[in-house]
């Protein structure tokens, strides 16, 4: 049996490069040969990141020079009950964070979404894009370009679904500047993320570019995409999925539960979220959607560079007038006031249930406790519903802070969880 320490001095004294270390044992052994190399390198102790839960071979897709773990605590918000297009029922939403008070918050947001019936949720659009940039000319082979790629899409599908069994290519939309010329794909990807789907196949589309008009591919990417990076294309477009969560809460249940009104969240919403953020020039107009989506990210295997699309988010928020029933049974409106809606709308959210880091022990626990884990019955029905719940998990941190400023209690909050 090849020993670690043996291992380390090799890679000490040049025989072997860390890499390499794989080829000469197995998984847990060229681990520890790293973390014996890097301590004594660094002067560091590895001891906890050395103490992990499962073998290290279960992470050979997802990383390379693996010498261990960092654990991030995991917990649960919840219960919070669904009404969704693909997610339905009452679930707890698990979150992996080093931020103090995040889970209380967001349990605080699920419990009130729970006693105002439940938070609705729906995918409204799906689509993994990967653009290309190719070079041309001038201006008018860009647009003969154009109009080739309009005029052969069906040949431009073929190409790209070859190269996969489950990806369909939805579209290609050109974009032209000067004498580049970008073509973003989007793709149907079901369960999967399918980013590594996406690139495979337009490849094959630009093979087919390539060989039938004069244009050049200059890169696979060309960021139009838009691919870990702040982008309105993302915005306004979307990316992965398009979700959407709202919920009507009864001005009892915000007075009582979250120490304020609907008419102090919806200003505080309309001066905070939406005049703030745009004086700011934000892209996201929320409060805090990353953090939610970071912390499901983490607990369910995402690419977590993808929370820069993810958070691209927009929080409504609006009193909505109250009604009773009149003496002869006409409605009229009531001077005490009316409801909350709140809505959360996530134009880019990149998730899946199979595939990269989903494959993980301790994420793929996480879906569990979802109920996602896997292929879904139809195809993309599960990270439908992982969508969808992360979209109810933001709603309910959105409506837990705003409360929090409203009603000035969010500094007490934190004091008092020793934050």
């Amino acid at each position: 049996m090849t020993d670690a320490a043996d291992l380390a001095a090799r890679v000490r004294e040049g025989d072997l490069r860390l890499h390499e270390l794989d080829d000469h044992a197995d998984a847990d052994t060229a681990a520890e040969a790293r973390r014996l190399f890097v301590e004594r390198e660094t002067g560091a102790t590895l001891d906890a990141v050395g103490d992990y839960g499962f073998p290290a071979e279960r992470a050979e897709s997802n990383i390379e020079n693996m010498l261990g773990t960092v654990q991030v605590p995991v917990g649960v918000a919840g219960p919070v009950d669904v009404n969704g297009g693909a997610a339905s029922g009452t679930t707890y939403l698990p979150l992996a964070t080093t931020e103090g008070a995040l889970l209380a918050s967001v349990n605080r947001g699920c419990s009130v979404l729970s006693s105002a019936g439940g938070a609705n949720a729906r995918v409204l659009k799906s689509g993994m894009t990967r653009a290309p940039v190719f070079r041309v000319a001038d201006v008018v082979e860009a647009e003969a370009l154009v109009s080739w790629v309009r005029d052969n899409v069906a040949e431009l599908i073929e190409a790209a679904e070859s190269t996969t069994s489950h990806g369909e290519l939805l579209d290609v939309t050109p974009y032209v500047v000067g004498n580049s010329v970008y073509l973003r794909f989007r793709y149907d990807t079901k369960d999967a993320m399918g980013m590594n789907m996406a690139t495979i196949a337009t490849e094959a589309a630009c093979d087919v570019v390539e060989s039938e008009t004069g244009a050049d591919l200059v890169a696979l990417s060309g960021n139009l995409c838009t691919d870990k990076k702040p982008a309105a294309i993302n915005a306004v477009e979307g990316r992965g999925r398009s979700v959407t969560a709202d919920v009507t809460i009864p001005r009892e249940i915000v007075e009582e539960r979250l120490h304020t009104t609907p008419e102090a969240i919806a200003e505080l919403n309309t001066r905070k979220n939406l005049v703030g953020s745009a004086k700011a020039g934000s892209l996201g107009f929320n409060a805090h959607v990353a953090n939610v989506v970071a912390a499901m990210f983490l607990a369910t295997g995402q690419d977590e560079a993808q929370v820069v699309e993810g958070a691209n988010a927009i929080t409504t928020a609006e009193a909505r007038d109250g009604v009773s029933e009149s003496p002869d049974s006409e409605a009229r409106r009531t001077s005490s006031g009316g409801d909350l809606y709140l809505s959360v709308s996530l134009a880019s959210l990149e998730v899946g249930t199979v595939g990269g880091g989903t494959k993980l022990p301790t994420q793929a626990e996480g879906l569990d406790v979802l109920g996602v884990r896997g292929g879904g019955d139809p195809a993309g029905s599960n990270a439908d519903a992982l969508a969808e719940y992360i979209a109810v998990g933001t709603l309910a941190g959105e409506l837990s802070l705003l409360s929090a400023l409203a009603s000035r209690h969010l500094s007490s909050a934190h004091a008092e969880l020793g934050r």
